[in-house]
């Protein structure tokens, strides 16, 4: 067959199985998992404190509230931290953006990676403003176990399809999958059939795939801060679109020359190794120690642990040696000029530089400020970036998923500090124990930054009982964090 020969048949065919499998695990499959809802309130947590935390950055905050000035929605949907109420496409791009802005909340690593907590701009948005709407309706509101189960369906059809599927070879975004899980989730907490779930995901797979141009050099920028908002907000999007009756598409994917494997996935159809149940949450990374991204985390470990050595020591520094894992070489191993916050918290280079010299990493180190210290750059010019297999090898291994770094730092006089290796985060499943309480007091922190002291108090007082929690009304959660 040659590549002009199009199908002349207009039967339609039955829906990818791909969508198939979305549809019925977002739909039906039942939760079963104590540690998946356990992780799951604590990235709920978690993903509401990084949010809370971007707002104190103008360049955030500059683009939430209303498209158009004035164009607000009593009843809607509130934005969590700000006196926001929004329909709810709108209302979850503005969540959206605020958990990506600083690149703090979770992350998974497979062939794809991403962040599965993005999805919670669709989730919290469609569970607020659909709560207020059955309350004012004398219905039931949702509880915060139904945010809490979107959660992980969300995270589980986001991670299963980055395990063995690599967007980013191919120049697309991993948002494109948070679109395709916020799809889904939304359109089933709206009540959606098995029939109106497949429509609405078939939409969202035929919007193609941002370009991934404004997470790499030369063009690096802010885009890839608020870009997993713009996802999440068009799965509310094609949601209520399906709940219209609005017709889909079975064979988006796999339509010969027109469906998204031919035009853009190299004609290859996605690998599924796994069934949908609850794995990606109950193995999701957090960000707990340093805003940055996830392939240097230990990197930075490293370089903390090295700092009392190098720092006293900065002039006589000849080279820096860093180790990393195939990933951390493609995205962020730069060299060069760094123009802003995004591309500097994409170089690992710059996150290994500023431990190396303070004895820290912050968001704010990744300001104009901090970035203009002629220290920074001198040092970065200093530094070699190479692969270890090892890591490579651990960090696509499903039974370790390790992200590994280390950092040697090599003096003129021929001396050297110890190399010094790290094979996960704090982070990582295997140091949930020790994670946890930092996690706690991440959140302590961007709460009692942002809020008064009793209002605080109360938020913090939410999650200290998980089964409470869980039965609490949706609405009156988010009441509890809007401003005024």
């Amino acid at each position: 067959m040659s590549a002009h020969d199009y199908t002349k048949s207009a039967a339609r065919p039955e829906p990818d199985e791909v969508l198939v499998r979305i549809a019925e695990y977002a739909q039906s499959y039942e939760i079963r998992s104590g540690l998946a809802y356990e992780t799951a309130r604590y990235c709920l947590m978690d993903t509401l404190g990084c949010g809370f935390q971007a707002l104190k950055y103008p360049a955030c905050t500059k683009l939430l509230g209303p498209v158009v000035p004035g164009a607000v929605m009593p009843g809607g949907a509130r934005v969590p931290g700000t006196s926001y109420e929004l329909d709810p496409v709108q209302a979850a791009f503005n969540i959206g953006a605020m958990i990506r802005w600083l690149d703090f909340n979770d992350t998974w690593l497979a062939a794809e990676w991403g962040h599965p907590s993005d999805n919670l701009g669709g989730i919290l948005a469609v569970a607020d403003w659909l709560s207020r709407r059955n309350v004012l309706e004398g219905k039931r509101p949702l509880v915060v176990r139904d945010v809490l189960t979107a959660m992980i369906k969300a995270h589980e059809i986001q991670g299963v399809l980055a395990l063995e599927n690599s967007f980013n070879r191919v120049g697309l975004d991993h948002v494109i999958l948070v679109r395709v899980a916020s799809t889904a989730v939304c359109t089933a907490l709206l009540g959606g059939t098995r029939e109106q779930i497949i429509n609405a995901v078939s939409n969202a797979w035929l919007d193609g795939g941002a370009l991934r141009t404004y997470r790499h050099a030369p063009n690096t920028g802010s885009r890839k801060s608020w870009a997993a908002g713009d996802a999440t907000s068009r799965g509310v999007r094609h949601a209520l679109i399906a709940l219209t009756g609005e017709m889909g598409y079975p064979s988006a994917l796999t339509a010969k020359n027109w469906g998204f494997y031919d035009v853009l996935f190299r004609g290859k159809p996605f690998s599924l190794p796994q069934p949908f149940g609850s794995y990606v949450m109950e193995n999701v990374l957090f960000k707990i120690s340093y805003p940055a991204e996830f392939h240097a985390q230990t990197a930075v470990e490293c370089a903390m642990r090295l700092h009392p050595q190098v720092s006293p020591r900065l002039d006589e520094v000849e080279r820096v040696v860093i180790e990393t894992q195939e990933p951390g070489v493609r995205i962020i191993d730069k060299v060069g000029p760094l123009a802003n916050p995004a591309d500097r918290d994409h170089c690992i280079q710059y996150m290994v530089a500023v431990p190396l010299i303070f004895g820290r990493l912050m968001a704010e180190d990744y300001e104009d400020a901090v970035a203009a210290d002629p220290r920074i750059d001198a040092l970065r010019a200093k530094m070699e970036v190479r692969e270890n297999p090892d890591f490579t090898r651990d960090y696509y291994d499903p039974e370790k998923r390790y992200i590994g770094n280390a950092v040697q730092v090599f003096f003129r006089d021929g001396t050297s500090t110890e190399r010094v290796q790290v094979d996960y985060p704090v982070g990582h499943r295997k140091r949930r124990a020790e994670g946890i309480p930092l996690l706690r007091e991440k959140f302590h922190t961007a709460v009692a930054r942002h809020f008064s002291a009793k209002q605080a108090a109360r938020i913090e007082a939410l999650f200290e009982d998980g089964a409470r929690l869980e039965a609490m009304p949706v609405d009156e959660f988010v009441a509890a964090m809007v401003t005024h």
